[in-house]
């Protein structure tokens, strides 16, 4: 596996859908109930959903009325998302540090910490800029990202979770930069051993990337109830901005 591009690899395997099956889909669908009730976003508004996943919650802006597309890397997400597919909602493969040429949006929405995955920090700016071209003048970036903070300072190192009769045996370490989830399990008399890395990205980090790209924060929330952000307490980190 190639560590500079993990995500690339696991994202595309069916353990990973495994590991992550249990997400909570009604709390998802009121996070992005109250979101587009907070920005106040009309039917058809045009939004993108960078780095869906299989769509769950384009599936949820599109039952709002929003007319949605849906991108991610992973090819095998994107055929499973397709399967929900309409006139106003689209998926397709995509990388997030390219534009997407001769479109523009309202709204880009990046939830469930999905950013931060690269080695190269300039691809963080690649990402960011290719947001700013894709929206509209005082459009919406709205990113849900892991509360840094706290995680580092309530680190769980090792835990086990059985999902789908497997095992996976899973351990955490913070490296000054990275929080590191490794990810060891045996199927089928095969040992298998993946390696997330997110960048421990805090406030400050988003709030210098933003304004050097021309977008400014408006809003910070510390959880899906769109409670106010805490960095010690809160669970998450919900940033609303709005392109200069």
């Amino acid at each position: 596996m190639d560590s500079k591009e993990w995500f690339k690899s696991w994202f595309d395997t069916k353990y990973y859908h495994s590991l992550y099956k249990n997400r909570d889909e009604v709390e998802a669908k009121l996070f992005v109930t109250k979101l587009v009730s907070f920005l106040g976003l009309k039917k058809n508004t045009k939004v993108l959903d960078l780095a869906c996943g299989k769509g769950r919650h384009s599936i949820t802006l599109n039952e709002l009325g929003m007319n949605v597309l849906g991108v991610d890397l992973s090819q095998n997400s994107i055929v499973s998302a397709k399967t929900y597919e309409n006139e106003t909602l689209k998926f397709q493969v995509h990388d997030m540090r390219e534009e997407i040429s001769n479109t523009r949006f309202n709204t880009v929405f990046n939830l469930f910490t999905s950013f931060g995955y690269f080695e190269d920090v300039s691809d963080n700016q690649k990402v960011i800029k290719s947001i700013y071209n894709m929206l509209e003048k005082d459009g919406f970036l709205v990113i849900d990202f892991m509360n840094s903070e706290k995680i580092i300072h309530t680190l769980v190192k090792n835990e086990t979770k059985n999902e789908d009769q497997i095992t996976f045996n899973i351990s955490r370490e913070y490296d000054g930069k990275h929080i590191f989830k490794h990810i060891k399990f045996n199927d089928e008399s095969e040992n298998f051993h993946f390696t997330e890395r997110v960048q421990a990205l805090k406030i400050s980090d988003f709030q210098q990337l933003l304004e050097e790209n021309g977008i400014n924060i408006k809003h910070t929330f510390g959880d899906f109830n769109l409670t106010p952000f805490n960095p010690e307490l809160s669970d998450r980190l919900i940033i609303i901005a709005v392109k200069n």
